[in-house]
């Protein structure tokens, strides 16, 4: 997911040794036992304490170069099997991007999520997915609404996700099923969920990110919506279907109990979307102090290749700045992408997912300048 994550602000001023010192002290209770305090994570979230904290938390919409609606990081599964082994279900996962995340979500049962990205364009995205979730039942169900597609005869519990994103490669319902799904979508969103979305957010919502799954179908991509032919990056149905080290599915919707892990935390609105710069004052350290306030641990942390921008623009230390706030563990792990040899569906060189250690890497962070 090449990513231009520009922070809202270049300003290093506000990020002293003094600050750093503070920040790194804050890990070290919990260097030894996981959760010395009890761990008080709400089992769930009324509508207007979910829509409160998305506000209390998030920043204002900073710059991205795209939409960014669909991953093109084809290797993500890569790292799970590790990545189960290191961190175990119950905490709190924090991610940046589209649906990558549910694959991660899926693997490591959270009890919480936090997706925070610059752009406001991702809320509108992961509002659309919630909607998405909660009205339907099953995965064929789900796929049907994503891409305006009739469902097809003969999909079950045991489909595989080839199996399904196969039965909905080409038939296409018309504009007015759209026009339906679109209405039913912001209706769930506005009356059901009662959450105050501005003329803007539901326009967007609707145009900008649910018109292009509509129009590309399957087949959509990471730049799909930008009208640009650079790049040749690897469908959604590509993503679905993809596997891990060892040739097994693991894409969220590659089971029936995949997706319904993703569902039922949709369903109790603990999968938070938060507008945030990685590299600002306040939304990830909002974040960290949410969940420590709340006696839990960050178990990963998905950043993509955001780091990479970051260290270009000169703030990646306002970030680990920002990390080192965090409540950590041993177990606390960094899932990262960068450019890799690997080719993959004829997509050329690919994005490698790697792991790293999110205490220690962010031990070592010093004052910028």
């Amino acid at each position: 997911m090449p990513r231009t994550d520009l922070p809202m602000t270049t300003d290093r001023t506000w990020l002293g040794a003094a600050a750093v010192a503070v920040a790194l002290s804050c890990l070290l209770p919990l260097r030894v036992g996981a959760r010395a305090v009890a761990d008080t994570l709400p089992a769930q979230l009324t509508d207007a304490q979910y829509w409160a904290l998305i506000e209390e938390l998030s920043e204002p919409g900073g710059y991205f170069r795209s939409d960014n609606l669909v991953s093109n990081e084809i290797y993500f599964q890569s790292v799970l099997n590790e990545l189960t082994a290191r961190v175990a279900p119950g905490g709190v996962y924090l991610g940046v991007g589209p649906e990558q995340n549910f694959t991660y979500i899926a693997a490591l049962r959270p009890k919480m999520v936090f997706l925070t990205d610059i752009r406001r364009g991702n809320l509108h995205t992961h509002l659309m997915y919630k909607a998405l979730f909660e009205l339907s039942r099953d995965r064929a169900d789900f796929v049907s609404r994503l891409f305006t597609k009739p469902r097809p005869d003969g999909l079950s519990a045991s489909s595989s996700a080839l199996d399904i994103m196969n039965a909905y490669y080409n038939d296409t319902n018309g504009q007015a099923v759209f026009d339906r799904n679109a209405k039913a979508i912001i209706d769930h969103l506005t009356v059901t969920r009662r959450l105050p979305l501005s003329d803007l957010d539901r326009q967007a919502i609707v145009q900008d990110v649910y018109y292009n799954f509509y129009w590309f179908g399957p087949l959509i991509t990471y730049n799909s919506s930008s009208n640009s032919s650079r790049g040749n990056f690897v469908t959604f149905h590509e993503l679905m279907v993809a596997t891990d080290e060892n040739g097994r599915e693991r894409s969220f919707l590659s089971s029936e109990e995949a997706f319904q892990t993703v569902r039922q935390l949709h369903r109790k609105n603990l999968i938070v979307p938060v507008v945030g710069d990685f590299a600002g004052r306040r939304a990830l350290r909002a974040v960290g102090q949410y969940v420590r306030e709340h006696g839990a641990t960050i178990g990963a942390f998905y950043l993509s290749n955001v780091e990479q921008y970051l260290d270009q623009s000169g703030v990646w230390r306002n970030f680990c700045a920002n990390v080192a706030t965090m409540p950590l563990d041993a177990s606390s792990t960094f899932i990262r992408s960068a450019s890799g040899g690997r080719s993959g569906f004829g997509r050329g060189r690919g994005l490698l997912n790697s792991l790293g250690d999110m205490m220690a890497e962010t031990a070592r962070c010093r004052p910028a300048g």
